[in-house]
């Protein structure tokens, strides 16, 4: 049975994260080194289509994790289960990365992350973390549950992919994964897009 998956929570949501997507390179964005997300792996590798991953996302994880992200994916995944969106909202950087059933989203404000977070009607258990070989993202595998104030509907109990960067104790790319990974015989086929309720 195809896992549930998160998606981005009304066409208003996305319209004002597609918005600031859409807006010019740094403005806006911090000058603490930490908090930025380019880097050596810039993010210049567009997608075929808008809802197409990025081609230097990792679909699967092979091997051990950064403990050190582990925990803070986990510590968000505890927070967003539990609706404290200030708790969820304080372990991601400005600006930040987002790919949940549409394009590539800048998080550009305080406020873009808490929209995010707040966003997300289910709640997370994180299941495992695996890092991703010569990629500094973790493949992260959530069980979707209940979530205070929101409605998670039939998503509840199945699985949810993404692939998540942490730098510096903060989130700067988070990736809703396919359901199952792509096929290593059909290199061409395109992985299959999560399915499932709005979250």
């Amino acid at each position: 049975m195809r896992s549930r998956s998160w998606h981005v929570a009304g066409l208003a949501m996305v319209s004002a994260l597609t918005i600031v997507a859409c807006g010019g390179g740094d403005g806006g964005s911090k000058d603490d080194g930490a908090a930025q997300v380019d880097d050596a792996a810039p993010l210049s590798a567009a997608p075929q289509a808008p809802l197409d991953l990025p081609a230097r996302i990792p679909l699967e994880g092979a091997g051990a994790g950064d403990p050190a992200a582990i925990k803070v994916i986990r510590l968000w995944s505890e927070a967003v289960r539990r609706s404290d969106v200030d708790a969820a909202s304080a372990l991601w950087a400005v600006p930040s990365k987002v790919q949940n059933g549409t394009p590539v989203l800048t998080l550009a404000s305080d406020r873009e992350v808490r929209a995010f977070n707040s966003s997300l009607s289910c709640g997370s258990q994180l299941v495992s973390g695996l890092g991703a070989k010569g990629s500094p993202f973790i493949v992260a595998v959530f069980k979707l549950t209940k979530r205070p104030g929101a409605d998670c509907g039939s998503g509840i109990g199945n699985d949810a992919r993404t692939a998540i960067r942490v730098r510096a104790g903060k989130i700067v790319e988070w990736y809703r994964l396919p359901d199952e990974p792509a096929d290593p015989d059909a290199p061409d086929a395109p992985p299959a897009p999560p399915a499932g309720p709005v979250v």
